[in-house]
């Protein structure tokens, strides 16, 4: 798949077939991601990946305790600053509104947000996942090289057919995935990632971008 194919393709897909993921692709797809650009050559990303009985076990965990309501376990980083300005607020709001429109969830529904958030939990179906811990002493300059880390491994996936739906809502369940695991405490859990084929049964809205001229400023002489 040309590269450009790789980019615009690639979206957070929330409904996959119980197709299993062979192993070996996976291998492939991480053995490549490895050569991802970090700082010094730190490669900050420790990463588990979980199939068959594992996952199965993990999913029942999340799913249970989010319907019988346990509180959410604290995040162990900031996903949001407190006080987000626009243009990031305004962008935030509106992929909600696009979100859950699409879902016929009114804004003030609040239980059927949380029903729909449960799928979070089930990986939207897929059979395999990802989930990426970075040591709790590196600072945002690793943060943002598991970044890199992770589009890297999205964009493989796509060139082997697959899809994935990169997830920080994970890290609200983050003691269920410890308990499933077993991470060295050092580690902090920051994103799972649900990797598999798309069900193209299931309908989805593409969340649009900025235009360029909003993002990108060109200085030439």
């Amino acid at each position: 798949m040309d590269v450009y194919d790789a980019v615009t393709s690639r979206r957070a897909v929330r409904g996959f077939t119980d197709q299993p993921v062979p192993t070996d692709v996976l291998r492939r797809v991480l053995a490549a991601a490895a050569w991802s650009p970090s700082g010094s050559n730190i490669q900050p990303w420790n990463i588990y990946v979980v199939t068959g009985a594992p996952l199965a076990e993990l999913k029942k965990r999340a799913t249970e305790r989010v319907a019988t309501g346990v509180a959410w376990d604290a995040r162990e980083f900031d996903m949001y600053p407190a006080a987000m300005t626009s243009p990031y607020r305004d962008r935030r709001a509106a992929f909600g509104k696009e979100r859950y429109s699409a879902l016929g969830i009114a804004r003030d529904d609040w239980e059927a947000r949380q029903r729909a958030a449960i799928a979070n939990w089930d990986c939207f179906g897929a059979p395999a996942a990802l989930f990426c811990y970075l040591d709790r002493n590196l600072g945002p300059a690793q943060w943002a090289d598991a970044g890199m880390y992770l589009q890297t491994v999205m964009l493989l996936l796509r060139a082997e057919g697959l899809h994935s739906c990169p997830q920080m809502a994970w890290s609200q369940v983050h003691e269920t995935v410890a308990d499933v695991l077993s991470p060295p405490p050092e580690l902090m859990l920051f994103c799972g990632m649900s990797i598999g084929y798309e069900d193209p049964a299931v309908d989805f809205v593409r969340t649009g971008r900025a235009p360029l001229d909003e993002t990108v400023t060109f200085i030439d002489g």
